[in-house]
């Protein structure tokens, strides 16, 4: 039997679960990204100009862009050995890895679905990835 695979992710890990002849494996792969930082303190805050404040977002935000493209490397090499895909989450993340697979056609054509999900459980998780797959039989 082929190995289908249910991916739960979003900025901070990605959860894998691989069903294979009724069994069933989960991989949790964390992101290690940076979180959005707010600068605190009012206009000018801390003696820093704005226009010095802007800059340093603009580095902030290239240097997470990279760090995803890295976790999304990472994730889909555990998933290069699936038949079948079916991305969940509830951000923008799913959408983002869904365009890094598109570059990579071997894994595009595995992708069944592209669906919206907020957080659940590990066992949750598992569940639904089963009835999603046992369903397209």
């Amino acid at each position: 039997m082929k190995k289908n695979t249910g991916l739960w992710i979003d900025h901070k890990e990605a959860v894998l679960v691989s069903i294979q002849d009724d069994k069933s494996l989960v991989q949790r792969i964390e992101s290690g990204a940076e979180r959005h930082h707010k600068p605190s303190g009012g206009w000018k805050s801390g003696g820093t100009n704005v226009a010095q404040t802007v800059s340093n977002e603009h580095i902030d935000e290239e240097r997470r862009k990279h760090q995803y493209h890295a976790f999304y490397q990472r994730v889909m090499e555990l998933l290069e050995d699936s038949a079948g895909l079916a991305i969940f989450g509830p951000g923008e993340a799913k959408v983002e890895l869904a365009k890094e697979i598109s570059k990579v056609s071997e894994l595009h054509k595995k992708v069944t679905v592209i669906e919206a999900c907020e957080r659940l459980t590990e066992n949750q998780l598992v569940a639904k990835v089963k009835l999603f797959f046992s369903s397209r039989k």
